[in-house]
């Protein structure tokens, strides 16, 4: 799902590299080694730190937290928000 390949399509295309008859060699075809194909860029984390404002009644607090430490952070927020 994350490149864009239906669930569907991607479970008819297993089926068929399964089934014998879905492999029918060409005549005179030279085997083909392994091609690489390019992938595309993995996006990159923006720079900028996590920004989080809660409020309760009239205190408010604000906490930014480091990307790299993003899932921290989730478990500090769920603790929070309990």
């Amino acid at each position: 799902m994350a490149h864009g390949i239906n669930a569907n399509l991607l479970r008819r295309w297993v089926q068929a590299a399964a089934s014998p008859a879905a492999v029918t060699p060409m005549p005179d075809a030279e085997p083909v080694g392994f091609i690489a194909l390019p992938m595309p860029a993995v996006p990159t984390m923006p720079a900028e730190p996590i920004r989080i404002e809660l409020q309760r009644g009239p205190t408010t607090i604000a906490v930014t937290w480091p990307v790299n430490a993003v899932d921290a952070c989730a478990v500090w927020l769920r603790e929070i928000l309990r």
